[in-house]
C-alpha cells in the first residue's frame, strides 16, 4: 500500500491540476482545460452569440455551474444543440440547467468546441470537451457537494448527439491524459438524450450534425464511427429518449433506432414519444403535451436513485 506521504502529493497533485472558479452572474465558471485545449488550432477571440442566444467561436471551452438550494448530491453535464455550428444555450441549456438546479441536482452548462471552427483534432474536439467535462466534475465532486457515483448528462439535439457518444464510447480515449484529473472516469452513470441526432448514417444524413462531422461525402467508416448505435454496450448507462413524432429536423426515427439498438444490447432504456412538439421545445414550453417530459425525466432520475 502507499504511504501517507504519497498519497499527500497525490492529492496535492490533483488540486494543483483542477480549473479555477471564477464567480460569474451568480453562477461558477470553470475553464475545462489548464491551458490551450488538446490538438491546436481553433478560433481566436470571444464567444460570438446570435440573436437566438447561441454562441459560436469557442476558443476556450467551460463549465458554467449552476447550484440548487438544496443539492442533492446528484449532478447533470448539460450540452445545448446547434448541428455543431452553434451552441442553444439561451433557448436550450440554461433553462435546463435552471430546471436541474430546482431538483436539487447541481447543473454543468458545457460550451464545448465546435468542429466547424478549424481545430486540428477535427470533429473529435467536441467529445474530448465531453470526456474533460465530466472529469473535471468528479475532479470538484468534493467543492460543490457532487456524489461522483451520481453523475449524468443530458443533451438537446447535436448536444444529444455529443452526450450520447459520452455515455456510448466512454471507454474511448479522445486525448492524451494531460494532468491528475484525466485518471478519473469519463463514464455518465445516466444520459437524457432529448430530440437527438443518433445516426449519420443514410437515410437519415440529411442533418447539419452530419456535415459537421463527417463532411458531404463521408466514408462509411467515419459514418458508423459517429453514429450512436454503433457503439451501444453492456458498459453503456441508462437512457431517457424524448422526441415528438413531427419533428422535421431530426426524423423521428433517429430515436427509435437507439431504442432498439438499447433494447438489443440490454440497456435500462426509458423512450417517449409525443405526436406534436417539433423540434428545439428545450425544458418544454410548447404549448403541447410534450411539456410533460420534464415531469417523466424525473420520475425516471427518481428510479434510479439519481433523486434522494
Amino acid at each position: 500500500m502507499p504511504g501517507r506521504r504519497s498519497v499527500v502529493m497525490a492529492f496535492a497533485a490533483l488540486a494543483a491540476s483542477l480549473p479555477k472558479v471564477h464567480a460569474a452572474g451568480g453562477l461558477a465558471r470553470l475553464a475545462l482545460w489548464p491551458g490551450r485545449p488538446p490538438g491546436g488550432g481553433g478560433p481566436e477571440g470571444a464567444l460570438v452569440q446570435d440573436d437566438s442566444g447561441a454562441v459560436s467561436n469557442v476558443s476556450s471551452p467551460t463549465l458554467e455551474v449552476f447550484l440548487p438550494q438544496k443539492p442533492s448530491g446528484a449532478a447533470v453535464l448539460v450540452a445545448g444543440g446547434g448541428g455543431y455550428k452553434r451552441i442553444g444555450l439561451i433557448k436550450e441549456a440554461y433553462p435546463a440547467a435552471y430546471w436541474l438546479a430546482a431538483q436539487g441536482i447541481t447543473a454543468f452548462v458545457l460550451t464545448y468546441r465546435l468542429p466547424s471552427e478549424n481545430w486540428n483534432d477535427g470533429p473529435v474536439v467536441s467529445l474530448q470537451d465531453g470526456q474533460r467535462a465530466l472529469r473535471v466534475m468528479r475532479a470538484n465532486a468534493d467543492r460543490f457537494g457532487i456524489d461522483p457515483a451520481r453523475i449524468g448528462v443530458m443533451g438537446f439535439s447535436a448536444g444529444g448527439h455529443l452526450c450520447g457518444m459520452t455515455a456510448t464510447r466512454s471507454a474511448f480515449r479522445s486525448y492524451a491524459a494531460i494532468d491528475a484529473v484525466d485518471e478519473l472516469s469519463a463514464r455518465p452513470d445516466f444520459a437524457a438524450l432529448i430530440y437527438p441526432v443518433v445516426t449519420v448514417q443514410p437515410p437519415f444524413d440529411t442533418t447539419n450534425t452530419r456535415r459537421s462531422l463527417v463532411g458531404e461525402t463521408p466514408t462509411r467508416e467515419a459514418s458508423a464511427a459517429w453514429s450512436l448505435q454503433t457503439h451501444v454496450g453492456a458498459d453503456c448507462p441508462s437512457i431517457f429518449l424524448v422526441q415528438a413524432d413531427d419533428d422535421p429536423i431530426v426524423s423521428p426515427q433517429q430515436s427509435r433506432i437507439l431504442d432498439e439498438a438499447c433494447r438489443g444490447a440490454r440497456v435500462m432504456v426509458e423512450y417517449h414519444r409525443f405526436a406534436v412538439g417539433g423540434h428545439g421545445f428545450g425544458i418544454g414550453n410548447a404549448e403541447a403535451s410534450v411539456a410533460l417530459w420534464p415531469r417523466l425525466c424525473r420520475l425516471w432520475l427518481t428510479s434510479l436513485s439519481v433523486m434522494r
